[in-house]
């Protein structure tokens, strides 16, 4: 059901904006949302991560980011099978099995001593790979950027790890809290470089979308972005 709800969803996409352009018919919402996420981060995220940072150390830190990442990996592996990635469906499998045995659940990631290393996908990289187009740039409350076509596959990623099925509660609730716990980490480990973007440039908004959009064109081995944008500079100025 839901992948025929994200095949709905996907279909709607509004028209794909062409190579090195981007298409933002949503801009007004969109920039009200990132006003709204700015607050958030202010008031909430930004100080929670620096008490987390002083707080925690940082061998602990790593642990829950690991742990993390390894409970996530059999939702990434199922992406790997959709998209016919045989190479990363076996690394990122013998991954799981190495760190989630003799690397205690994913704490320790011993899987990079043997040289494995893995790739992370997820279902709106699944649905690039069937070809569904990016459509519109979203800003999504609290997530941040995205685009229709991301934020149709963040819906399937939501139920798509297989343990969550398989664990008990409240077990299978350890991914979603150690994840949001290894992102609060993040906040802090990038702090100079957030803080630039969303309090020190121009026009954040116009900053957080070209960032997000290149980077995920990046990933996905698609042409970037044709126009360029200095964070210093105010874009709507002579």
């Amino acid at each position: 059901m839901a992948l025929g709800f994200v095949a709905a969803l996907a279909a709607g996409c509004t028209a794909d904006p062409g190579t090195g352009a981007f298409n933002d018919p949503y801009e007004a919402q969109n920039r009200a949302t990132h006003d709204a996420n700015s607050e958030v981060d202010s008031l909430v995220l930004r100080p929670t991560s620096k008490a987390y940072g002083a707080g925690i150390p940082k061998p602990v830190q790593q642990g829950i980011s690991n742990f993390s990442d390894n409970f996530e990996t059999p939702g990434v592996m199922v992406n790997n099978l959709l998209q016919g990635d045989v190479e990363h469906l076996v690394e990122n499998t013998f991954r799981f099995v190495i760190n989630s045995t003799i690397g205690f659940a994913g704490v320790l990631d011993t899987a990079e001593a043997f040289g494995l290393h893995g790739k992370s996908t997820d279902f709106g990289e699944t649905l690039h790979v069937w070809g569904v187009k990016e459509g519109a740039y979203l800003e999504l409350p609290l997530y941040g950027p995205s685009t229709e076509r991301d934020a149709a596959g963040l819906v399937v990623d939501l139920v798509l790890n297989p343990l969550g099925f398989v664990l008990p509660k409240p077990e299978k609730y350890l991914g979603t809290i150690t994840k949001l716990a290894s992102k609060v980490g993040d906040r802090g480990r990038y702090s100079d470089t957030v803080d630039s973007i969303l309090y020190d440039s121009a026009d954040s908004y116009a900053q957080s979308r070209l960032l997000y959009l290149q980077n995920r064109r990046f990933e996905l081995g698609q042409e970037a972005l044709s126009d360029t944008f200095d964070p210093y500079e105010d874009p709507y100025g002579p």
